[in-house]
């Protein structure tokens, strides 16, 4: 009998070997909420539009605005949206007992880098315009994400803004160069993503610039004074090292940073919570890491 995360690799694989050369970004976008996505979406997003940017806040409505987590969905800065990662923001909400922002920044191919980190500063700098403190406010995403939330936290630190309580990340993509060891290491036991792909996700998102500059590769930014990062990723992840290596480089730069590697599980494996048990307390897990920085450290308990 197969096990869960099996069956969950290949109805992943079922929509990914459907792609090809002609597949429009549109199938893909279209492809993707299928896999991911719930209708109908309850209980319903409330839109918001911050400085143009829209946005929708998600998950348990009777909790306050002015402590809340900021999230970034992953998709490679070209796939994913409201619909497919509205679950797992739900979930995060009501482990963190925290509501979620989430943010429709705009993707490529249409909108390349730096596009989404402009939207992402917009509506954090909107937040704080209204009253909302940066003590309360963290910033969650997963995979291409995990690297915006990274990206506009080195940009708000350039420009020496306030900068977020937190950050939670679930297998960040921190090095668009794709150059960690766990590329190779990794080839064979990653059933979704290779190198090839996630550099070639690199350059449609990229349009020319420098992958190894810090606002497309965060690794390579000044870590120095980043607020605390809490990281999972899977074992099984060709962005294996972009996890173990980030968190690495902020506690070398005198941060604070742990990084969970979960035993089996792959790319954002906190996706699928109703299949999988490393999920539910993946995500418990992501949520105690909020409470502690947005929630208690907020009220001073």
């Amino acid at each position: 009998m197969a096990e869960p995360i099996d069956e969950i690799i290949q109805r992943v694989l079922s929509v990914y070997k459907g792609w090809g050369r002609d597949t429009t970004v549109a199938q893909m976008r279209a492809d993707w909420d299928l896999l991911f996505g719930v209708e109908p979406m309850q209980p319903a997003p409330i839109m918001e539009r911050f400085d143009g940017v829209e946005a929708a806040w998600v998950g348990r409505h009777d909790l306050p605005k002015d402590k809340l987590f900021v999230y970034l969905h992953g998709g490679g800065y070209q796939v994913g949206s409201l619909r497919s990662h509205f679950d797992l923001i739900c979930r995060l909400s009501e482990a963190s007992e925290s509501i979620g922002l989430y943010v429709d920044y705009r993707c490529a191919p249409e909108y390349p880098f730096p596009a989404p980190i402009e939207d992402c500063l917009k509506v954090y700098q909107a937040l704080l315009e209204v009253g909302s403190s940066p003590d309360n406010i963290a910033f969650v995403g997963d995979s291409a994400g995990g690297n915006l939330a990274l990206a506009t936290t080195l940009k708000l630190k350039a420009e020496n803004l306030p900068l977020p309580a937190a950050i939670g990340l679930m297998s960040p993509w921190t090095d668009l160069e794709a150059n960690g060891e766990s590329y190779v290491t990794r080839a064979g036991s990653d059933p979704i993503h290779n190198q090839k792909m996630i550099r070639r996700m690199a350059f449609n998102y990229l349009g020319g610039a420098d992958a190894a500059q810090p606002l497309a590769s965060p690794l390579h930014g000044d870590l120095s004074e980043m607020p605390p990062v809490f990281i999972q990723v899977g074992d099984r992840e060709t962005v294996l090292s972009d996890a173990c290596d980030m968190a690495a480089a902020i506690k070398a730069a005198g941060g604070e940073a742990t990084c969970q590697v979960w035993d089996r599980m792959i790319h954002v494996f906190q996706q699928f919570p109703d299949e999988l048990p490393e999920a539910r307390a993946a995500i418990d897990g992501m949520g105690a890491f909020l409470r502690k920085h947005i929630i208690q450290k907020g009220t001073g308990s």
